[in-house]
C-alpha cells in the first residue's frame, strides 16, 4: 500500500514540475479550488493531527469541508509551487496518516487529486487499475462520501477489473472513471456509458 502511495506522490511531484504560474493558478476539479490549493491540500496528509483537525473544524464552525479547503489555502500561500513540489517528494514514502481516516484513504486522495488537477490542465493521467481497484469497494461504503447513495438503483461496472455494485440499470467504464465518479466528480461521468449514465448525471 505505501509503495502505491508513494509512486502516486512522486508522480504528482513530476506532474507539477514544469507547470506555469498561470497553470498552478488554473481551477481544479474541486470547486473553489486551484491546481495549487490541490497540491498543498496533499502535503498535509502526513503533518495533520487529531487536534489540529478538530481546531480547524471549531474554525469553520464545524464545517469538515470549509476546514479542509482553509487549511489547503493556508498552505498554499504559504510555500511556494517548488516548495511543495519537495514537500511531496520528501514525503512519499511516510507512513503517517490522520487516525480518524482508513488506510485507503491516503491512495484514494491521490488518485481523484492528482485527477482534479491534471483534466482541468488538459494532461491524460491514468494510474494502473491495480491501484485504483482496491479504491472502489471502499469509497463505495465510505459513509462521508455518499457514493452508495448517489448511485443507488444502479449497476456499476468496471470493464477493466472485476469490480461490480448496485443492481439496475448499468454504468460501466474503467476503474479511474468510476473512482472519480464515485468521489462526487461529474467529469468521471464523461468516461462511463450505459443506460445508467443520464440517472447518472442528473444526480450530479
Amino acid at each position: 500500500m505505501l509503495d502505491d502511495v508513494a509512486a502516486e506522490r512522486v508522480a504528482l511531484a513530476d506532474d507539477l514540475e514544469d507547470l506555469t504560474d498561470e497553470q498552478w493558478a488554473t481551477p481544479s476539479l474541486c470547486a473553489g479550488w486551484t491546481v495549487r490549493d490541490v497540491a498543498a491540500h496533499l502535503t498535509l496528509s502526513t503533518r495533520t493531527t487529531v487536534p489540529r483537525f478538530v481546531w480547524a473544524a471549531l474554525r469553520a464552525r464545524g464545517d469538515v469541508d470549509r476546514a479542509f479547503a482553509d487549511e489547503a489555502r493556508n498552505r498554499a500561500a504559504r510555500f511556494t509551487p517548488a516548495e511543495l513540489i519537495e514537500q511531496l517528494r520528501g514525503m512519499a514514502h511516510v507512513d503517517r496518516r490522520l487516525r480518524l481516516s482508513g488506510p485507503l484513504d491516503p491512495l484514494n486522495d491521490l488518485l481523484v487529486h492528482r485527477q482534479d488537477i491534471a483534466i482541468p490542465l488538459g494532461h491524460a493521467v491514468d494510474a494502473p487499475v491495480e491501484r485504483v481497484a482496491p479504491c472502489l469497494p471502499f469509497v463505495w461504503s465510505a459513509p462521508f462520501v455518499g457514493a452508495a447513495k448517489r448511485f443507488a438503483g444502479l449497476r456499476l461496472v468496471a470493464t477493466d477489473c472485476g469490480w461490480t455494485e448496485g443492481e439496475g440499470p448499468e454504468l460501466r467504464g474503467p476503474a479511474s472513471g468510476l473512482l472519480l465518479a464515485l468521489n462526487g466528480r461529474p467529469a468521471g461521468l464523461d468516461r462511463l456509458e450505459g443506460p445508467g449514465l443520464e440517472i447518472a448525471r442528473s444526480r450530479h
